[in-house]
């Protein structure tokens, strides 16, 4: 028997209908010379400190760090666990091959690995390798298995990822909880929790400490268009004053217009992380909101693999589109057809193809996320709005160019020379207007928007895209000056689309030149791993929402505070991991020598704190805390 084992029951029953077993088992399906089985996620975990010695039960800061001379699996202790275990090592005892059929990524690889170990399963493995869930794929799939072996590099990169946060997670955490946590709240220390954090205290205290100062703009509106002094701002009144009485009561004249047209290309398709920020940005939900509506939508064939951080296509992909976009032309939604008006201009005619989409180069284990073709049915009205960022999105980057001419129109007003000012003086102003010709790809943008909250990029969109009226070289006539204080602002608050763009884009934030550059295939964190990190920082509460806005409890503000290694809150750390990880994956980088380092930088931190002389201690927020904040109404924010 050839034993099938997939990561959730839902994926196994779609494998097993394809490859005819039919027959339904207590765990599994069986038929055509296979057994279907299938896991619950995570089965196995690793040994937990006192898995290893009973003097590691108990919290002590005499038995820190806690660093095993081998680390260990076992299964995680649930009942309904226990029984699918139990049913897996059955089969796979008696299995002539088995087919890994796990998530086509390091997770997914990982997962089943250490299922195979706990079993004791000897015989040979093959691995099916796929990005989609749809019938032909999963065909095709097992069609062209690949052998497990050229998956090991792969699996040795998620397996010294997990010994990593293990050894970092459990002393750390141990180690800030007894020396700082007065023994009222666990403290979680965690290798990209922590820089996380670390970026949202830090952008808070920016925002806490910036002082206010005034400066003054001029403009005046001529024609019903309002233009802007070139000079900028006015950093004191009696200057920005002296401005405006040199303009005032004088003619306003246009001295150039000029009209340049202008290309814009289609948005990339989406990554997991795009993906987020657009649905955190349009409908307010959270990056772990968002995962869960795509992975459902993955499951059930409408979309492919999400957890992905490429924008790209490979090669491949080209001749199966047209399939693609008639299954979009098809789709049907509550009696209305949203695609098939935007797909027909494009339809029985080649596709464009762009190397911003399709290139192989760019595709590692997994493309970009895209429709699949088949018609979605029985989608919650959540599910639909994610299925629809990707599905215009997919359609746009066939449609051609929007094509818009961009108006530049400069005027001034100038002032005769007088006895108490002598000079002739000239205030130069600008206005600029935008205007779509044709709109190429922007006929896939929604109609209607729904906003959760105002949003400055649209508003910054709203004003580049208004139409100015005609204006000719030489005209002149009144105008009516102003001149307004205003004040400078603090960056704003972090959400969680600010959030996760800063956590992708984390090398920024970095000052060594070789880790940033490295840093900018990674950020901080995996892109599937990333809203869990946001939600684990609630939960532990060092942090919570104020509407969009994600503000850091006092907890969460002390314990970076407190925290005197900067490569624990930094994120140098965690790209440091993310370029050896990935190059483990890419056999470039030895797996041990990853976790002999480790170790090394688990004891000196240790070390560190222990010597620590002071007796500071964290305040403990609680969710009672939290549920008192929530009830505060937060100032006026549309950031």
């Amino acid at each position: 028997m050839i034993v099938c084992i997939a990561e959730k029951p839902s994926v196994a029953r779609d494998i097993a209908r394809i490859i005819g077993a039919t027959s339904s088992h207590d765990g599994y399906m069986e038929g055509n010379g296979f057994q279907v089985t299938w896991t619950f996620g995570h089965l196995c975990t690793l040994k937990e400190p006192n898995d290893y010695t009973p003097m590691w039960k108990s919290w002590s800061l005499t038995s820190l760090p806690m660093i095993p001379d081998r680390f260990g699996i076992k299964l995680i202790d649930d009942q309904g666990i226990k029984k699918q275990f139990a049913i897996i090592e059955g089969l796979m005892q008696k299995a002539e091959r088995i087919v890994n059929c796990g998530d086509a990524g390091q997770e997914g690889e990982l997962i089943q690995r250490w299922v195979m170990q706990k079993a004791g399963a000897k015989c040979p493995v093959s691995r099916l390798w796929i990005s989609s869930m749809t019938d032909e794929a999963i065909r095709e799939g097992f069609q062209n298995l690949k052998d497990q072996q050229d998956y090991q590099p792969l699996y040795m990169a998620g397996l010294s990822r997990a010994i990593g946060d293990w050894l970092l997670g459990m002393n750390c955490t141990r180690l800030y909880t007894l020396k700082y946590g007065q023994n009222r709240q666990v403290l979680s220390i965690g290798r990209v929790q922590t820089p996380t954090l670390a970026l949202i205290v830090n952008r808070q205290k920016e925002i806490d400490n910036f002082k206010p100062e005034p400066y003054w703009v001029l403009a005046t509106v001529y024609r019903d268009t309002t233009f802007t002094a070139t000079k900028g701002k006015f950093t004191s009144k009696e200057e920005g004053e002296q401005a405006f009485k040199t303009i005032e009561g004088k003619p306003f004249t246009v001295t150039k217009v000029e009209k340049k047209e202008g290309k814009e290309q289609p948005p990339q398709l989406y990554d997991l992380t795009s993906l987020q920020v657009d649905c955190n940005r349009k409908f307010g939900y959270s990056a772990e909101m968002t995962l869960n509506l795509i992975q459902a939508l993955y499951e059930r064939k409408f979309t492919t693999y999400p957890r992905v951080d490429t924008q790209y296509l490979s090669d491949d992909i080209y001749p199966k589109c047209p399939q693609t976009l008639n299954g979009l032309y098809q789709t049907n939604f509550g009696g209305v057809a949203p695609y098939a008006p935007i797909i027909k201009p494009i339809g029985g005619k080649p596709l464009k193809k762009s190397k911003r989409v399709f290139d192989s180069s760019k595709v590692t284990d997994h493309h970009a996320i895209i429709p699949t073709g088949v018609i979605p049915q029985n989608l919650s009205d959540a599910e639909r709005n994610v299925f629809d960022l990707v599905a215009r999105r997919f359609i746009g980057v066939f449609l051609p160019d929007c094509k818009f001419s961009t108006t530049t129109v400069l005027g001034e007003v100038r002032s005769v020379a007088t006895e108490s000012q002598p000079t002739e003086q000239t205030v130069e102003f600008k206005a600029t207007g935008k205007e779509i010709l044709d709109p190429g790809w922007r006929v896939c943008l929604p109609q209607s928007k729904k906003k959760v909250n105002d949003d400055e990029d649209e508003k910054k969109l709203d004003d580049e895209e208004r139409t100015l009226p005609t204006f000719a070289k030489g005209e002149s006539g009144d105008h009516k000056p102003t001149l307004t204080e205003k004040m400078t602002t603090p960056p704003p608050y972090y959400t969680e689309a600010t959030l996760l763009r800063a956590m992708e884009t984390a090398g920024k934030f970095v000052e060594d030149e070789t880790l940033r550059a490295a840093m900018k295939e990674n950020g901080i964190g995996r892109p599937s791993s990333r809203a869990s990190i946001i939600e684990t920082l609630f939960k532990r509460h060092y942090i919570r929402r104020e509407r969009k806005r994600l503000v850091a409890t006092p907890t969460g503000i002390e314990l970076i505070d407190l925290i005197r290694e900067e490569l624990l809150k930094s994120c140098e750390l965690t790209g440091i991991w993310e370029k050896k990880l990935r190059d483990i994956e890419h056999q470039k980088y030895d797996a041990s020598l990853f976790i002999q380092e480790l170790k090394q930088q688990v004891t000196d931190i240790v070390h560190d704190v222990m010597c620590d002389p002071t007796n500071r201690r964290i305040t403990i927020t609680s969710a009672e805390d939290e549920k008192k904040k929530g009830k505060k109404k937060p100032k006026d924010d549309t950031q």
